[in-house]
């Protein structure tokens, strides 16, 4: 092999994909979109003694930490199991409250995704089950999001 094919590959090897899409950004608005950005800049750099990633594509509204990584993502639509008149609505679904943070738990394939329930802003945070306790993630992020999404208001 020449020099240059080996350094053609050596640049090809250090710009790879690993085929690991990072979160999907969502696209909140308004007061969401502001208070997101603002979580964005609070967040920790580390979570459950993982170090903070750069999420691919980058975005104001997601966030990684480790490998495989814990996900974000801040301004989701409201969950199907929240949503009433949804088929998948459950009033008495499985909830954890972490620092005055509350968050909908739900179980899938290969680990937990967890929604913040009483925000004015839907902050979803998925947890692979390489980090059981997979709630164990939420001590570390409920501060950030306490302090910049606010509480809904209830009418």
């Amino acid at each position: 092999m020449g020099v240059p094919v080996v350094l053609a590959l050596l640049v090809t090897a250090g710009c790879s994909v690993t085929g690991d899409a990072g979160p999907t950004p969502p696209s909140p608005s308004g007061r969401a979109a502001k208070v997101c950005r603002s979580l964005h800049d609070a967040l920790p750099k580390r979570v459950d003694g993982q170090s903070r990633g750069e999420a691919d594509p980058v975005s104001d509204y997601t966030a990684v930490w480790g490998d495989p990584a814990i996900e974000l993502r801040c301004g989701v639509p409201e969950p199907a199991r929240l949503t009433p008149g949804d088929e998948e609505y459950n009033p008495t679904a499985d909830a954890a409250e972490v620092n005055q943070v509350s968050w909908l738990m739900e179980k899938q394939d290969g680990g937990y995704r967890f929604t913040t329930t009483d925000r004015v802003a839907y902050v979803e945070l998925t947890v692979p089950d390489d980090y059981k306790p997979e709630v164990e993630a939420l001590a570390d992020l409920s501060g950030a999001v306490k302090s910049a999404v606010p509480k809904q208001r209830k009418d």
